[in-house]
């Protein structure tokens, strides 16, 4: 049976800066659903990491051009 200090240990604290709307979609998402926004965009990264979903940055160099 795991006890409560290993699954303190399961999850990482970091400190990460997103942009305001993304805390609101997630914030409202979290408001419907019960579950905490957080958590929710861990369970959303961590489909993103077993899928091994890529981010189509190419825009930004395009961005930073002009």
């Amino acid at each position: 049976m795991i006890g409560d200090d290993s699954v303190s240990k399961l999850k990482k604290p970091v400190t990460i800066r997103l942009g305001e709307d993304v805390i609101t979609y997630f914030k409202d998402m979290a408001d419907e659903s019960g579950v905490p926004y957080q958590s929710l965009i861990n369970l959303y990264l961590r489909d993103c990491a077993a899928q091994h979903k890529k981010i189509d940055i190419s825009w930004q160099a395009s961005q930073n051009n002009k």
